[in-house]
């Protein structure tokens, strides 16, 4: 979490540095990543980018929060739009974000992420669903979403099923970029998996 120093910025230096990150983050993975770069880009002084922030990966999941927060309000929405439908919203949901990434925004920053992703990275993304353990804000989501015709006895069924579906998007998110693949091939590659998650997987 950046330090207040950070958020009293005026906003046009804080816009500044923060596009000094993305350029940096989008450049590399976050182990290569040089605050030398950084500093550089923003026109700051080496020393006040720790005034602002405790080390680099401190701005680097200040940056990927941003992302996690609008996938979040956007997760949300299609929720909404969708009457409760979970796999219907996800589908949406990967939709969106395979159409964004495919009109280049934030296309390297997020390329990096998937492509380097690790426990902790995925644990943000978990995030959209829940923010880091906060039963309040699960119940809120979970509230939305129809159970029906979910075969999930109770919340905590619900919160593993979310996180199964969350996982199969990340992969699928890691292999289009790692494959390179087209916008309709990713679509398709994720429907075939969502669609076996929803008929089960062992006939009975």
């Amino acid at each position: 979490m950046p330090k207040i120093t950070f958020f009293n910025l005026a906003k046009d230096k804080r816009q500044l540095l923060i596009e000094a990150l993305e350029q940096e983050f989008s450049r590399v993975p976050l182990y290569n990543a040089s605050i030398s770069n950084i500093v550089k880009a923003a026109n700051i002084p080496r020393g006040s980018f720790y005034q602002y922030f405790e080390d680099k990966e401190d701005a680097y999941f200040f940056l990927l929060k941003e992302q996690i927060l609008k996938n979040k309000e956007n997760f949300i929405l299609s929720l909404q739009k969708c009457d409760g439908d979970l796999f219907d919203t996800m589908t949406e949901l990967y939709g969106l974000t395979v159409r964004e990434l495919s009109k280049g925004e934030n296309i390297n920053f997020l390329k990096n992420v998937f492509l380097n992703m690790t426990h902790e990275i995925e644990n943000k993304f978990n995030e959209i669903f829940h923010a880091d353990g906060d039963i309040e804000h699960f119940k809120k989501i979970s509230l939305l979403i129809k159970r029906d015709d979910l075969n999930v006895a109770n919340d905590q069924e619900l919160l593993h099923l979310m996180k199964i579906v969350i996982t199969i998007t990340l992969r699928n998110l890691i292999e289009k970029f790692a494959q390179n693949l087209s916008e309709k091939e990713a679509m398709n590659n994720y429907l075939i998996e969502i669609e076996l998650l929803k008929k089960g997987l062992k006939k009975i």
